[in-house]
């Protein structure tokens, strides 16, 4: 999937039980897709967009995380989070949008720095509050992260599909892309123009 591509509107169910339109019909929707519940990566990353979660829906933006694991596992990890979380056990949603899984995930050198911090930080946080991460996740180790940015008539604006486990958009991406993209998309045409 990539620009100008159109997301079929439907509604997604969130670990809360609430209903999730995609697209937003008011905002854009950067929609994430992690890896699976209990990530260390993953866990870094979504606290540093928690941590800065006032400025991206000052953007006008929402946030939506779809993890390829089920609503049972990822309550286990994610409960605590203020974002619209979706659990994708069968790959529905990852199979739509193009988003793969590769040994390249674990494999990368250029991951290996954030696997190791992600590591040192979020074990030693999980202590007494969440479970360490699973030793056989559902769905595998090996998926890997990929970000679209979403306008609400579902054009999809930009696209970043990541090589290795923590190859996605860092927040300050996010706003800047999300700048970028303020206006109206051009609309596709559905009919060839009259002349």
């Amino acid at each position: 999937m990539s620009p100008p591509d159109r997301v079929s509107a439907r509604t997604l169910t969130a670990l809360t039980g609430a209903s999730i339109p995609l697209p937003d019909p008011a905002q854009l929707t950067h929609l994430q897709f992690r890896r699976f519940a209990g990530c260390p990566v993953c866990n870094l990353h979504l606290r540093s967009v928690v941590t800065r979660l006032p400025e991206i829906r000052a953007a006008g933006i929402r946030e939506v995380v779809i993890f390829h694991s089920s609503a049972t596992e990822l309550r286990k990890y994610t409960a605590d989070l203020p974002l619209d979380v979706i659990a994708d056990p069968d790959r529905a949603l990852y199979r739509e949008f193009g988003v793969e899984t590769g040994a390249r995930a674990l494999l990368d050198p250029r991951g290996w720095a954030a696997i190791a911090r992600a590591i040192g930080t979020e074990l030693p946080a999980r202590r007494g509050e969440r479970p360490a991460p699973p030793a056989r996740p559902e769905g595998g180790r090996l998926g890997l992260p990929a970000d679209f940015l979403i306008h609400p008539d579902g054009t999809v604006l930009a696209t970043k599909y990541g090589e290795y486990a923590d190859d996605q958009w860092s927040v300050d991406d996010l706003l800047a892309v999300a700048g970028r993209h303020s206006g109206t998309p051009t609309p596709i045409p559905t009919t060839a123009p009259e002349e």
